[in-house]
């Protein structure tokens, strides 16, 4: 398939700008692959279509507020400094706007007293940065603080208070993310609750979602494509589960693309994971055999990205596309703060 297979139109006021009120009352389609049938429900009805022995996997990465705004040494220039990632302790890979004006060499004031150096720049047009005089401990709660929520760039206004809770998973523990699990944005305490009385167990994984995930796919031959590395973790704990679960002949549930990216990484035969922790460029599209994943929930995302390349490959194209079109015919909400899907 090409990059031209991927395409199709999503009217302006169908993405979401905000969260709604209630996570688990988005709306939720449900695909079939069996008679490729589509229906409506809402998300807390997701409970009807897991059942008792079901292992769902969630991503436990936690979304830091990477946007944060700099000084520029002996000038009053306001500088975006965008903290992709940490290299090691007070070492980060960032992003500056205007580019042009941040050299290697300049000093960028966070604060009164918190500080960075330029000391490289990096093959994708980014800034290495060093932070002086501070502890990690104390610099992560500075972000905290002065940093505001990394939206994606369609969601077209400033980011709030109220997006470092909402552009965040309720299970969300290991910091290391620019963007959301968005698939798991719709999960509440008391429904996770539910879901382990129905008998289903969840297990975590960690893949530190980056930019990556806007990029854009430039080529019409998808073999051309190269993806971001993401850094991923699969406990001993976790893989020893899912293993188990495909013994007995259990569903593995992703919550997520970025789920079954680590899990297709990690898988090691037809039925089996290894405990992993590592870096991972995977790009799954279609054709793709899946080997560790049988239900898949997600979002509705964006044309002619990575993301709805890997569910076409596990929805099947044409049962996706029409799925797709049906969500705008009826008005669900797309992207991030948008609704969600489960493909049986």
């Amino acid at each position: 398939m090409r990059l031209s297979d991927f395409d199709f139109t999503v009217p302006k006021e169908l993405i979401a700008k905000y969260p709604i009120k209630q996570r688990d009352h988005a709306r939720l389609m449900v695909v079939r692959r069996s008679d490729q049938s589509i229906a409506h429900k809402h998300f807390y009805n997701i409970i009807d279509y897991l059942n008792p022995g079901d292992l769902m996997v969630i991503n436990e990465t936690m979304v830091y507020p990477a946007r944060v705004w700099a000084v520029k040494d002996r000038t009053d220039a306001k500088v975006e400094v965008f903290l992709l990632r940490e290299l090691e302790n007070n070492l980060w890979e960032v992003m500056v706007k205007p580019a042009r004006k941040v050299r290697i060499g300049n000093k960028l004031m966070i604060t009164d007293g918190v500080q960075c150096d330029v000391i490289d720049n990096t093959v994708s047009g980014g800034r290495v940065v060093r932070f002086n005089n501070i502890a990690k401990e104390t610099l992560y709660k500075l972000i905290d603080t002065v940093g505001q929520s990394p939206l994606p760039p369609y969601i077209d206004r400033e980011p709030t208070e109220e997006d470092k809770v909402r552009y965040q998973t309720v299970y969300a523990r290991r910091r290391g993310a620019v963007a959301a699990p968005t698939a798991g944005l719709h999960f509440t305490p008391e429904l996770l609750e539910k879901i382990k009385a129905k008998g289903v167990k969840i297990y975590p994984i960690v893949l530190h979602i980056g930019l990556g995930t806007f990029r854009p796919v430039v080529v019409e031959d998808l073999s051309r494509h190269r993806m971001d590395s993401e850094y991923f973790e699969v406990s001993a704990e976790t893989a020893l589960a899912i293993n188990e679960a495909r013994a007995r002949g259990k569903r593995i549930v992703a919550v997520g693309t970025s789920v079954v990216r680590t899990l297709e990484t990690v898988t090691v035969s037809g039925f089996q994971i290894s405990p992993r922790r590592g870096w991972t460029d995977k790009f799954i599209h279609p054709p793709y055999e899946f080997k560790m994943v049988d239900v898949l929930i997600t979002n509705f995302h964006q044309p002619k990205s990575t993301l709805i390349m890997q569910v076409s490959a596990f929805g099947g194209h044409e049962l996706i596309m029409r799925a797709y079109q049906e969500a705008i015919k009826k008005k669900y909400r797309f992207f991030s703060y948008g609704d969600a899907m489960i493909i049986l």
